[in-house]
């Protein structure tokens, strides 16, 4: 599901916002660069507020962003939607007991950690990130959840590079975007 198709008009203010860098951080990588839309509040706003109504009344109780992006857009929708916000770290960056999943990514290997205790059994999860390349983090995000019983209920991403298929690694799982970059 994408808000492009839902024709909001704030989708096209949002997509002009967004910034893209060539060449970065390897040749042939077209950076979708986020810190330009955190320059405009409306948009930024807007682009809260889309997710929000989305998920408002959905019953979910843990907002999963992944970092570092999914921290600038998790916290905010997990206040307005009465969830706990769970961060989704990098290695090394947590400081008590973590459950971990390794993931390969459009550009090398990695893996996120996150707390244990910090998504229980039965949670109802959504997991939040700024982009969608080739899946693999998501991908992650879920198993890491799914494991200690919670349920995922849908991702959510700010953007989508649908030429790289990501949509299809996630075994049907509902994932929904504000805009593609092609």
């Amino acid at each position: 599901m994408s808000a492009l198709k839902d024709q909001d008009p704030r989708v096209h203010s949002i997509k002009t916002k967004i910034r893209v860098v060539p060449n970065f951080p390897k040749p042939g990588i077209m950076f979708q660069d986020i810190t330009t839309l955190l320059l405009d509040p409306k948009a930024f706003k807007d682009t809260i507020d889309m997710f929000v109504e989305r998920y408002k009344g959905k019953n979910i109780s843990v907002v999963a962003g992944i970092e570092a992006r999914g921290f600038i857009f998790g916290p905010p929708i997990a206040l307005a939607i009465g969830a706990k916000f769970v961060p989704l770290r990098k290695p090394r960056k947590l400081p008590a007991d973590v459950l971990f999943e390794e993931y390969t990514l459009e550009y090398g290997r990695d893996r996120l950690e996150m707390h244990v205790g910090a998504v229980e059994q039965g949670d109802r999860a959504l997991v939040v990130d700024d982009l969608i390349a080739t899946g693999g983090t998501l991908c992650a995000a879920m198993s890491l959840l799914e494991r200690v019983g919670a349920e995922v209920v849908e991702c959510a991403c700010l953007i989508e590079l649908p030429d790289l298929q990501g949509r299809e690694r996630l075994n049907g799982k509902p994932l929904y975007v504000l805009v593609e970059s092609h």
